[in-house]
């Protein structure tokens, strides 16, 4: 059942009440009838989507009417969830070790250190 606020016209004092949809959506104590408040929803949809599942990330983007930037961005705030959660993110590992094993053991971008990058002589 949703909850319902009132406000006292004389003190502001802020009450909640459960009420159903269907009943006539007002309150009184003590003789003052308390006067509704009405407030923005705060539902949400597709906020806490599992970030370990491809299907859902999938569902998501399909639905996003915005640029491929804004896929990666959200791409990469599920893998700082997944950080939090193990300490690393399983799937970036993954992906990384593949990309190593297919490129006969070259590492990606963010694994090479600045000691391991190639030096370039331009004299």
């Amino acid at each position: 059942m949703p909850v319902y606020l009132f406000q006292n016209p004389d003190t502001g004092e802020v009450v909640h009440v459960v009420q159903s949809m269907n009943d006539n959506h007002e309150y009184s104590e003590n003789g003052v009838k308390f006067e509704r408040v009405f407030t923005i929803p705060n539902a949400t949809v597709d906020d806490n989507i599992d970030p370990n599942s491809s299907q859902a990330f999938i569902e998501k983007t399909g639905k996003m009417k915005g640029t491929l930037g804004e896929i990666w961005d959200y791409s990469q705030e599920l893998s700082n969830k997944r950080k939090k959660m193990y300490g690393e993110d399983p799937v970036r590992s993954k992906a990384e070790a593949k990309y190593s094993s297919k490129r006969r053991g070259m590492k990606y971008k963010s694994q090479v250190t600045p000691s391991e990058m190639p030096k370039i002589n331009l004299d």
